[in-house]
């Protein structure tokens, strides 16, 4: 019965994870890009927009993750038409992630030496084939650890959600482990936790040294 649970609140939680990863690079990937290009002495400069973008990545990041999962529950609703369980969790997961993502897509990027990108502006490329053929590829292994870092950190997100019914290990510990006085469950839950975080970070850890190595 215990195993059960457990290996199904597993299971929710890596859905919640997977599919919150996926929708914030989607998001906040292209954010990241172009609060890089469009700084002051960049190939795309646009300081207007990039204040704007600047702005609007502060102000998402300045919410608590539970306050805003709160707020984001009418959203929630209209997409997913609830905002109970695990698929309603993606959506705050999700945009919670994205602005981390934008600021980690801009760091990374942020490293790519200038003299690069001005030589292969001189040799013809165009702004495309600058961002995804030079700024990009050079900046990979700093890339993977920044997703691997958002995996681990949407891991702890997950566990919050399930305080309001998300569904997961989080609220495995909480709802049959806390509340009820389970302290077994509660400490089987934090054990998986910790497992899967281990193999996640293990596996982002190698991913980033293989890029590195053929780089």
């Amino acid at each position: 019965m215990v195993f059960s649970m457990i290996w199904t609140s597993t299971l929710e939680t890596l859905y919640m994870v997977f599919f919150s990863t996926f929708f914030s690079l989607l998001i906040g990937f292209p954010i990241g890009i172009l609060l890089t290009i469009t700084k002051e002495g960049n190939i795309l400069e646009k300081p207007k927009l990039n204040k704007v973008l600047d702005f609007v990545i502060n102000t998402l990041r300045s919410f608590p993750f539970i306050i805003l999962m709160i707020l984001l529950f009418p959203l929630s609703r209209i997409i997913v038409g609830t905002t109970i369980g695990s698929t309603a969790a993606i959506v705050p997961l999700s945009i919670s992630a994205a602005p981390f993502v934008a600021r980690m897509i801009e760091g990374a990027l942020n490293e790519v030496d200038k003299g690069l990108i001005e030589a292969s502006s001189s040799m013809g490329a165009n702004n495309w084939t600058i961002i995804f053929k030079v700024m990009i590829p050079e900046t990979m292994p700093h890339i993977l650890h920044g997703i691997t870092v958002t995996i681990v950190s949407l891991i702890g997100f997950s566990a919050m959600a399930g305080t309001i019914g998300a569904g997961g290990l989080g609220d495995l510990a909480i709802r049959f482990g806390y509340q009820r006085f389970k302290t077994d469950i509660m400490i089987y839950a934090v054990i998986v936790i910790i497992i899967v975080v281990q193999i996640l970070q293990s596996l982002g850890d190698y991913l980033v040294y293989r890029s590195k190595k053929n780089r």
